[in-house]
């Protein structure tokens, strides 16, 4: 577990809306989400509040509330950004895909053609990116969040910003996976084609899948992770 030194914290930029410079809740929030702060990583309140610029007691009301939210974790009397077991990791991705295709679905019958043109125009210029996993993990959240939108359900757009909020708190993105990248951009085709095509059960069906081949590309990174680092002599 380490500490993040506060010259290292440069928030990246392709995010928007940015949170309001005195949210401090928000401003963390976005921290982890674009991976400025990781697993493990220690967060200090005095730090915070130099990085962000606004008082301590803000921040120490942030940090409550994500401890609430099981984003952090106590690591003696510290705060640490959680991590996922894999019994927790299986447990997300079970009701993402169920969210998810849910809002594929909805959205193949709400959306507008506004939307669905964003929606192409984003998959488009997403293909540019399938060689840079990061900022494809970047275009993937922008992109699913459109769907999110298009669906045009409230409710189903904040239980699925708690999930992707949660899903922050994997170490690696399943696009760094070898080949992942060209063939999820592949996916996202087929959804966004369902989705203009208004033809919900394909739609949900595209969504749901991609989210399964997410999970199993997890599966295999997280079982190659092991594998390294076993002891050669077990």
């Amino acid at each position: 577990m380490s500490r993040v030194p506060v010259r290292a914290l440069t928030m990246p930029s392709s995010r928007a809306p940015r949170p309001s410079p005195t949210d401090a809740y928000g401003l963390i929030l976005e921290a982890i989400d674009v991976g400025v702060f990781r697993p493990g990583d220690r967060l200090v309140e005095s730090d915070l509040a130099d990085r962000f610029g606004v008082s301590r007691t803000p921040i120490r009301e942030a940090l409550q509330r994500l401890e609430t939210q099981s984003l952090l974790e106590r690591d003696g009397r510290s705060l640490i950004v959680a991590a996922l077991d894999h019994n927790q990791m299986s447990e997300l991705y079970v009701v993402r895909r169920e969210l998810e295709g849910l809002a594929a679905r909805l959205a193949a019958q709400h959306a507008t053609e506004e939307e669905i043109r964003v929606l192409r125009l984003m998959v488009d210029a997403d293909d540019q990116l399938v060689n840079d996993p990061a900022a494809l993990a970047r275009a993937n959240r922008r992109f699913h969040k459109q769907i999110h939108l298009a669906s045009h359900n409230r409710y189903l757009v904040q239980q699925l910003d708690l999930v992707h909020r949660t899903m922050a708190l994997m170490a690696t993105t399943s696009l760094a996976a070898r080949g992942r990248g060209e063939i999820a951009q592949g996916e996202h085709h087929a959804i966004v084609e369902a989705i203009a095509a208004r033809d919900s059960d394909a739609a949900e069906k595209a969504l749901s899948d991609h989210i399964s081949i997410a999970f199993m590309t997890r599966l295999r990174q997280d079982a190659e992770t092991r594998e390294s680092g076993r002891d050669p002599g077990i």
